[in-house]
């Protein structure tokens, strides 16, 4: 493909509460196996985009720990590969990321050392399937500066997470707002954009020099009337996780048949770094319903309308209910868990009762230590 890629991946927000206290929001786990960063990296190697940066910043180790390899997402090749840019102290720049227009132009040697005529840029916390070759071809076709992948939502009220943006008949953007306190507006941006990479760089170093370091505000609201800026909208499953409550969503979200067969079992493909564990157990007296199990667990108690990712331990006479169990965690016997989710690398004592109300969910973290020397 003509483009490179770029995955901003380095955003923190407090919307999440404690689950990004420890890692980064691209980091956070999926549908049992996966990490949020994974779809937008499926995404890049599917559409033939050889070479991509990952650019991080807060709480990166394990979104680091996760990239160490760049062969799960086939970028491991002579010509390319995977980058990962965290911040850097150089004669030029002594301070974090001020933005994500700045976090681009703290790295625009990797645009200027590239050859490719176009860049994909795409946030780390979408879950989605798109092929950025067809965002291209539109791109390209109605002769656009800048396209931004947009969605349809349901509800003006969760618009107002995002950006709202308004389209012509022909698809380009009149109107641009940054998570407005109120809209009708239910059309929204993804954070996927598509931009010829001499304009982004002269954006990028026109931004710098003003000191404006947003590539929203200060570049796309900034030039909506002076640029050619166009909607491709995206009529398939997207989700954003930015918040506690759009995390749980999503993840419940995949114990509905028709959102595991769209990922799982129709082309393209979403990859991950394999773990090499055994298969999940189910021991005498479990029982299971409408409940994703990942590689790792063991199971006594009883699960429903549950995700319980890698190497969970379930004990006996335990109910887990309309809950997100997160990575390594063990819980003890005669537990009750109901709207739910629980930090990885828990401890659970026996005889624990957590209940979220309806409508809000309750995030459980025990400081027990079960590592200790």
């Amino acid at each position: 493909m003509r483009a490179v890629g770029v995955i901003l991946a380095g955003g923190n927000n407090k919307m999440m509460r404690e689950l990004s206290n420890k890692r980064a929001i691209a980091a956070m786990p999926i549908a049992g196996s996966y990490r949020s960063i994974d779809f937008a990296l499926s995404n890049m190697s599917n559409s033939h985009i050889g070479k991509v940066a990952v650019i991080t910043q807060y709480n990166a180790r394990s979104l680091n720990e996760h990239l160490s390899s760049s062969k799960w997402w086939d970028f491991g090749r002579k010509q390319g590969g995977l980058f990962v840019f965290n911040p850097t102290i150089t004669n030029e720049h002594s301070v974090w990321y001020r933005g994500t227009a700045d976090a681009l132009y703290q790295n625009i040697d990797f645009l200027r050392n590239s050859h490719e005529p176009y860049v994909v840029i795409a946030s780390g916390d979408g879950v989605y399937k798109l092929d950025y070759n067809k965002v291209l071809e539109y791109h390209i076709e109605k002769k656009a500066d800048i396209t931004v992948v947009v969605k349809d939502i349901d509800s003006a009220e969760d618009a107002r997470r995002f950006g709202v943006v308004r389209l012509a008949e022909d698809n380009r953007i009149t109107d641009f707002e940054e998570k407005p306190v109120e809209t009708d507006i239910t059309t929204v941006s993804t954070g996927i954009y598509v931009i010829r990479r001499r304009l982004l760089i002269e954006l990028l170093q026109k931004a710098d020099e003003e000191d404006r370091y947003d590539f929203v505000k200060d570049i796309l609201i900034r030039y909506k009337n002076i640029k050619r800026i166009y909607g491709y909208k995206l009529d398939t499953y997207w989700s954003n996780i930015s918040t506690a409550e759009a995390y749980f969503k999503t993840n419940m979200d995949f114990l509905k048949k028709d959102v595991r067969d769209f990922f799982f079992k129709q082309y393209s493909d979403i990859y991950s770094k394999v773990d090499d564990l055994a298969p999940a157990k189910y021991n005498p007296g479990s029982s299971v319903k409408n409940s994703l199990i990942a590689s790792g667990c063991i199971i006594n108690g009883s699960v429903e309308d549950s995700v319980i990712f890698k190497k969970v331990y379930i004990g006996n006479n335990c109910t887990i209910k309309n809950c997100i169990v997160l990575n390594d965690v063990h819980i003890g016997d005669n537990s009750y868990f109901e709207n739910c989710i629980i930090e990885s690398r828990d401890t659970i004592k026996p005889n624990t009762t957590y209940v979220g109300k309806d409508g809000e969910i309750k995030i459980v973290i025990e400081k027990n230590e079960r590592y200790s020397i």
